[in-house]
């Protein structure tokens, strides 16, 4: 196994830590002690370590973020901060945005070595750059390792001659000849002797303390009941019960939809897997070395499709930074949608579930109340939005999504609403099916009850 298949440096070059190392572990997302190879390399180093993230306040009122995720965020951290402590350390919520806060860091506590997990995303990978600069200025060491994904997603655009697999059946073939993902790491050890130590002040929760919605100036009256709870802890519960259906792995196939799959389960990770607080690499080889122990041989593709169509749009956006767009997208397809003065009211009617169309409208209340919807129920509302009813373009489809959906990674998010639209990745671009079909799948009227449309709703309250 090459050293790019164990971990990626920037080009602020990896050196050895030193007994007089003082780390700087910087969190985006890998939001979790486990499986954490930069987190790892941060405190394994003899010296200090801190655990930063970085929360902009200043703009939160202003932010596409909608409360649900900002709940699930907060929770994750608050986690991780008691996760910490039982390495004697705590984690550090910095004010402030990374370019403005860094230099001051690294200044007011001598700091020798910076380390964060690699981002694959375009965005992601000009803001580390940018940071990597202010560090090399500063004399400070700076690694970037890889937990976000399975693989290295440029070795496998470069065994693709060099341009990423736009159809999911080449990416599966491209990743048959490569090596399988990295294991995980081993968990940090409290009672390591290379165990670096945290200097903690007295004031600590008043001056890095995780803040609250309310300090964080949020409505939290127009939160509903909690059905996701943030945080790896959560994550890895959930992990276990998903693992429990020994049944379903031992007769692995395409799972049956029913009304009950409209609903969020217990065993759902894919939000853990956007804010990282669940390893994919621990869940592909969880996943794998059960399926060995009930069935004696290798797993199908099949079994890891969640993680492996997560992985399929790394890999096609990690080089694009206007995946998310349809102008200057070179996989998009062109699409006239509409331009009317209406379509500013029929969007509106859409996000707010008041469109008229039962189905429709529970999804989008779904949506707004939970955070979370069943991939069918996705399809449906994005087929209404575009080519299928409102001929709106996806893109305004995708931004309430990332408001609202709480595993709406970057990447897949966008890649996603091109499939839904057909403006990529499909070969029937011509032929969209019908948002209504899916309503089979709503079965009895519970999910209706549960989430009831808007209009009906005021239709009974003036009745």
């Amino acid at each position: 196994m090459s050293g790019m298949d164990k971990f990626t440096t920037d080009s602020c070059n990896l050196v050895k830590a030193k007994k007089t190392s003082h780390s700087i572990h910087w969190l985006r997302k890998g939001l979790r002690i486990h499986d954490n190879p930069a987190l790892r390399d941060a405190v394994l180093n003899w010296g200090t370590f801190r655990v930063v993230y970085i929360l902009d306040t200043k703009s939160v009122a202003s932010s596409n973020i909608g409360l649900n995720l900002w709940r699930f965020l907060l929770q994750a951290l608050e986690d991780l901060d008691d996760s910490l402590r039982k390495l004697n350390s705590r984690l550090f919520v910095i004010r402030g945005q990374p370019a403005d806060v860094f230099p001051r860091l690294f200044r007011e506590w001598g700091i020798t070595r910076l380390t964060f997990e690699e981002d694959s995303e375009p965005f992601g990978k000009e803001r580390d750059s940018a940071i990597c600069m202010l560090a090399r200025e500063a004399g400070v060491e700076v690694a970037s390792h890889r937990s976000h994904t399975l693989y290295h997603l440029q070795g496998i655009i470069d065994r693709n001659g060099g341009t990423p697999p736009l159809t999911y059946k080449k990416f599966l073939s491209v990743i048959e000849g490569i090596a399988p993902p990295d294991p995980p790491v081993p968990h940090i050890d409290p009672s390591a002797q290379k165990l670096g130590h945290t200097p903690l002040s007295d004031n600590h929760d008043e001056l890095y303390g995780v803040p609250t919605m309310e300090e964080l100036g949020l409505e939290t009256s127009k939160l509903f009941v909690e059905v996701w709870h943030g945080g790896e802890t959560e994550a890895l519960k959930r992990l276990d019960r998903h693992l429990e259906r020994k049944a379903w792995i031992a007769s692995f196939g395409k799972p049956k939809v029913t009304s009950d799959s409209l609903m969020a389960s217990p065993s759902g990770v894919s939000p853990y897997l956007r804010f990282g607080c669940l390893s994919p690499r621990l869940f592909y080889y969880r996943l794998m070395d059960l399926y060995r122990k009930v069935k004696g041989g290798p797993p199908p593709t099949s079994l890891y499709g969640q993680l492996l169509w997560r992985e399929f749009f790394f890999v096609v956006s990690t080089n694009n930074p206007n995946f998310d767009k349809m102008e200057s997208n070179p996989i998009c397809l062109y699409i006239k949608w509409r331009t009317d003065k209406q379509v500013a009211s029929d969007l509106q009617k859409w996000t707010d579930a008041q469109t008229g169309f039962p189905w429709i409208d529970a999804i989008m209340s779904q949506l707004k109340q939970e955070g979370w919807i069943h991939y069918l129920a996705r399809v449906a509302v994005a087929s209404f939005l575009t080519r299928g009813c409102l001929w709106i373009s996806w893109e305004a489809g995708m931004k309430v999504f990332a408001e609202h959906l709480l595993d709406a990674d970057w990447s897949s998010n966008a890649g996603n609403w091109m499939w839904w639209s057909y403006s990529a990745f499909s070969q029937q671009f011509f032929n969209p099916p019908c948002p209504v079909e899916f309503s089979n799948y709503s079965g009895d009227s519970l999910f209706f009850i549960l989430f009831p449309p808007v209009i009906l709703v005021r239709k009974a309250q003036q009745s």
